[in-house]
This record gives C-alpha cells, sequence and structure tokens, in this order.
C-alpha cells in the first residue's frame, strides 16, 4: 500500500523535482519508506505537526496544500460572508514556515477566500488576537513551537480566535479525509490573487493594537512605571517569534534594565545555540546564565520559538539562579493575580481559574482563599480557551488560566496561552516582591508553608515511527485492563479513564488516565498529542517538602517499571 503511494509520489506530474529527487535518495530503503507513507500525517488536536520532507507523514507543500483544502471547504460550506471575513495567517522562524504560509494563502485564495498575511515571523498569540481583531473566519499558524528544528506545524484557529475544538476540528477532519485527489489542489498564484484583491499583507497597526492590549493586563502601570528600571531582567527569545513584541512591551511598561542572549535574538531555523528550543529545558537558558557571571540580573525570561510559552529563572537571596517549573510559576501568577485584584475590590463575583487536569492541585486552596472557583480541562490549551468562549454565555469571568506546560493567560483578548502577556505580568510580579525586599521563591516557599510542599515530575519516553505508536497503545491498553490498588503503598482513591468517560469529570473523550491519591496527589498517563511520546505526570503534597519528594520518587520507580 505505501509502496503504490511512494511510486505515485515519484511519477506523477503533480510533485516538483526537489521532492521526487528527496524519495529517488531513500529507493530500498524499506523501513524508511514506510515511515513516510503508511499514513497521511494526522490532523489532531493541534492541528498537523510532524518532520519536514516529503511523503504524506511529512510536512510539505502538498500535506499543507490538502489541510488548508479541507479548511478552504469548511469555511466554503458556511456560505460567502466566511469567505469573505477570511483567514488570518502567521509563521514562526522555522524552516519552511514562509513558503507553508504562502502555499496556505495561495489555496484559500484559489477558492475565493480571502487572505490577511503578516509580512514576516510573528508570535502564535498574535494570530489569535488577530483574528479576533479582523473579525476573521478562521486563522492558520505555521509553527511546531518547542520541537527540534527538522519538524514544523500547522494549526488552525476559529473565528473565536481559539484553536478549532470539536466538534468543529472534526469537521476540517471530515473535509480533509474527504479529498481523494490531492493532484485536484492548485494555489492561486500570488499576484493573481492580490489583483483580485483576496491576498492582503497586514500592516503594523494589528502589532500596535496587539502590544496596547499586552500592556493593559499588568495590574500595576504605575508602580511598573516609576520602579521598572531597578529590576534587572535577561531575556532570551530562543530565536524565535518573541524578540520584538517582548522587548518592546517591557520598554514601553517601563522596564528599562533588559539585556538580550545576543546569539538567541536573531530567527534561526537551526537553534543552533540550543540541544531544544524548549524553555521547559534547563539547558535551552545556558547563553542566558553565562550573561550573569558579567553583571547579576533579578530574573531570567525565555520564550519559546513562537512566543506562546514563558520559562523563568529567578535568582534567590544567596545569588543562586533556580529554575522554575511550569506548575510554580502558575502558582505564583494565580497568587499574585488574585492577590492584587482583591487588594483593589476587583475580584469578580464569580470569578474562574482555569487549569489542565495534568497541573497542579495547589491552585484549588489558594483560589478557595479568594473565593474563586477553579475549573478544569483536558491537557491543551485549546480547551481553555473554549471555557473562555463558553463564559460569554453563563456569566462567569475568567480571571486567569494556565498549564503546566509553562502556557498562561490573563485576558480575554487573545484565546491561547500567550508569552508576551506572560512575560510582562512575571516582570511586573518580581518587581512587586523585589520592592519588599522579597524573591519570588521567598513568596513560593511562603505558599507552600500555608498549602503544603506540592512536588510535580514529568517524564516524556520518545516512541517513535510505526513501532513505538503500537508500544504507546499497547501500554495504555495495558494500564486500562489493570485494577492498580495502590502506587509503592500509596493508595488509589479513584481512576478517571477519560477515554472511556468514566471519570468525575465531564469532559470530552480523550486517551488519558489519571490514578488519584488519598490524601491529594495525581499520576496522569497519556500519549503525546503533538509528537510520538508517552508522557507521565506526578504529583504529590506533603506537609514535609522531603516526604513530598520522595512520594513523587517511589511512585515515578513503579510507574517507569510498570511501561517497560
Amino acid at each position: 500500500m505505501y509502496m503504490d503511494e511512494y511510486n505515485f509520489w515519484l511519477t506523477s506530474g503533480y510533485f516538483d523535482e526537489a521532492t521526487k529527487q528527496e524519495l529517488k535518495a531513500i529507493a530500498g530503503d524499506e523501513k524508511e519508506i514506510e515511515d513516510r507513507f503508511y499514513k497521511d500525517l494526522e490532523f489532531g488536536t493541534g492541528g498537523l505537526r510532524g518532520k519536514i520532507g516529503a511523503g504524506t507523514n511529512r510536512m510539505n507543500i502538498y500535506t499543507v496544500r490538502k489541510a488548508t483544502q479541507g479548511l478552504a471547504d469548511y469555511i466554503s460550506s458556511l456560505g460567502d460572508e466566511y469567505k469573505a471575513r477570511g483567514v488570518v495567517i502567521a509563521h514562526d522562524s522555522r524552516h519552511k514556515s514562509r513558503e507553508f504560509a504562502l502555499e496556505s494563502a495561495g489555496v484559500l485564495n484559489a477558492n475565493g477566500i480571502k487572505t490577511y498575511v503578516f509580512d514576516d515571523l510573528r508570535p502564535t498569540p498574535e494570530l489569535s488576537f488577530a483574528v479576533r481583531r479582523l473579525k476573521a473566519a478562521a486563522g492558520i499558524v505555521i509553527t511546531a513551537s518547542h520541537n527540534p528544528p527538522q519538524y514544523n506545524g500547522y494549526k488552525v484557529y476559529l473565528e473565536d480566535g481559539g484553536q478549532a475544538v470539536s466538534p468543529y476540528v472534526n469537521e476540517i477532519m471530515k473535509k480533509i479525509e474527504d479529498i481523494k485527489d490531492i493532484t485536484t489542489i492548485k494555489p492561486m498564484d500570488m499576484e493573481e490573487a492580490r489583483s483580485k484583491g483576496l491576498f492582503n499583507v497586514l500592516d503594523n497597526s494589528i502589532d500596535d493594537e496587539y502590544i496596547n492590549m499586552v500592556k493593559s493586563q499588568i495590574l500595576n502601570p504605575e508602580l511598573v512605571r516609576k520602579n521598572g528600571n531597578t529590576l534587572s531582567i535577561i531575556y532570551t527569545p530562543l530565536h524565535g517569534t518573541g524578540n520584538v513584541p517582548v522587548r518592546r512591551t517591557l520598554k514601553e511598561l517601563g522596564f528599562t534594565d533588559v539585556r538580550v542572549v545576543p546569539e538567541q535574538e536573531v530567527p534561526d531555523p537551526d537553534f543552533s545555540t540550543v540541544r531544544s528550543p524548549n524553555p521547559e529545558d534547563h539547558d535551552a537558558f545556558e547563553l542566558a546564565l553565562n550573561m550573569t557571571k558579567e553583571r547579576d540580573a533579578d530574573i531570567i525570561l525565555g520564550t519559546d520559538p513562537d512566543s506562546d510559552r514563558l520559562g523563568v529563572i529567578v535568582r534567590d537571596k544567596k545569588g543562586e539562579y533556580i529554575p522554575l517549573t511550569g506548575h510554580q510559576q502558575g502558582i505564583l501568577l494565580t497568587y499574585y493575580i488574585l492577590s492584587q485584584l482583591k487588594e483593589r475590590g476587583q475580584l469578580p463575583q464569580n470569578g474562574v481559574v482555569i487549569k489542565t487536569i495534568a497541573t497542579t492541585d495547589m491552585i484549588e486552596p489558594i483560589a478557595r482563599d479568594f473565593g474563586v472557583e477553579v475549573e478544569n480541562t483536558l491537557i491543551g490549551f485549546k480547551y481553555i480557551g473554549e471555557k473562555i468562549k463558553e463564559y460569554e454565555n453563563t456569566g462567569k469571568q475568567f480571571i486567569f488560566g494556565f498549564e503546566e506546560s509553562y502556557g498562561y493567560l490573563r485576558g480575554t483578548q487573545v484565546r491561547d496561552k500567550d508569552g508576551v502577556i506572560a512575560s510582562a505580568l512575571f516582570s511586573e510580579m518580581a518587581l512587586y516582591y523585589k520592592l519588599k525586599n522579597m524573591t519570588l521563591l521567598d513568596l513560593l516557599e511562603e505558599l507552600y508553608r500555608k498549602y503544603g510542599y506540592y512536588t510535580e515530575y514529568l517524564k516524556s519516553i520518545v516512541m517513535e515511527g510505526k513501532e513505538g505508536m503500537e508500544k504507546i497503545n499497547n501500554i495504555m491498553s495495558t494500564l486500562r485492563s489493570m485494577d492498580i490498588k495502590d502506587f509503592a503503598g500509596y493508595k488509589v482513591e479513584y481512576r478517571d479513564d477519560y477515554l472511556t468517560g468514566q471519570a468525575r469529570l465531564k469532559l470530552p473523550k480523550s486517551n488519558v488516565l489519571r490514578y488519584n491519591f488519598e490524601g491529594g496527589g495525581y499520576l496522569l498517563v497519556r500519549p503525546s498529542g503533538t509528537e510520538p511520546k508517552i508522557k507521565i505526570y506526578i504529583s504529590a503534597v506533603d506537609s514535609d517538602r522531603e516526604k513530598s519528594l520522595d512520594k513523587v520518587n517511589k511512585i515515578k520507580s513503579v510507574i517507569l517499571d510498570l511501561i517497560k
């Protein structure tokens, strides 16, 4: 089957010569051919994501065309008004990102759908903002977020500025599946599209509006304006889209002592200074930490290539630099935002903080103390965006949303995680506590003493290719079939199975198992929605820090043994 597809790509006049040469180079390599052609690159929870290359299971102009034609068919089914409202398209600094963005525009234009394309790389959250601001029918962003350089991806946003969720994403997927002959998809030439008013380039006015919105999310603008120069910040955009908007935002707010890692401020599709352009990976901050040898910094900020996520390192009272986890950053921001709103008498009666089921439960008692509800969603920020949309009709007030994988959002004008907003809020919070002679680690310790020491752990195990996918499925099936009463002596109070629906929370179906322990804490296992990985999340809580850590280590040992 896959050999037929391979030969079709080699012989059809539809595919370009470079693609054919790449495929000729793997002739005889059965395993490589199978991996490239045994399936279509899946349009999954986060759209498309895969390695760049020739084949149906790779990111290339042909798989991008097919996904875009599916989106075009979906928009066309909604009527001419939606076609006229158009689609906003953004991209990051990765290999082929600009090419894929323009290819997407060409396919939409060929279907009579207007496009608004950013003139250069932009953060993913700005795309979400622009879709809402322009009242567009949809948005596309070409990015693979923090994946290695050989990857790229394609994400779809709908008219509310949020990522496509069910049932809409299912309708788009169905339209893509209905395309039986890829060779019928022919993009419109850019000049023709421009002359017909279908292809439009966005000017800088959207940037200005976006930055003004970001600045409006901080809580103490006057404090920052007067004292921002006393906070020393080192920032790295990790070769991505954050360099211009983050620096501009911080400067306009009043943070004048911002040093940028020079080797990482220039967009680089190879991310050549880091092993992985991921702010979750502490190695990514090596060059930033080297800069502290010349002069100390209060905080170090790092955004990922599409600038929707933020990693933070803070200096303690001894002058040591301590990286925060995504959970800890969310705990600090939640507490800061709620305490500031309360101080001003601005806490809404029906306020909600939203988090995912893989994110620390420490938020629950903190929010409770402020009279604020916590709502849990499936893993993926798109579900937080979906909740914000839902609240427009239910009267609940969104205060803050976050997930453990370093994604944060305040405000409702963006419907995805926003590393630019998070950078501004973190800088403001660090300044606020510095003026009280406290570091953010001091605050975190205070919160742990009050609410318990929550320890979190994440292990991602890569399992690539067809064999890897089968192994991941087998692990999930095996765990599902086992009636596990305890892990390392820690009793399982109940198990949530979000695939079968046997769970306390009524959430959409998802291949996730969460074991909840007596006295708090959990173990959660799931396949990644965007990468060939199985992910294991562990959380434990105890009034004693060491005991909390010990719980995590014991549970980790048992689960890793189980899934060998």
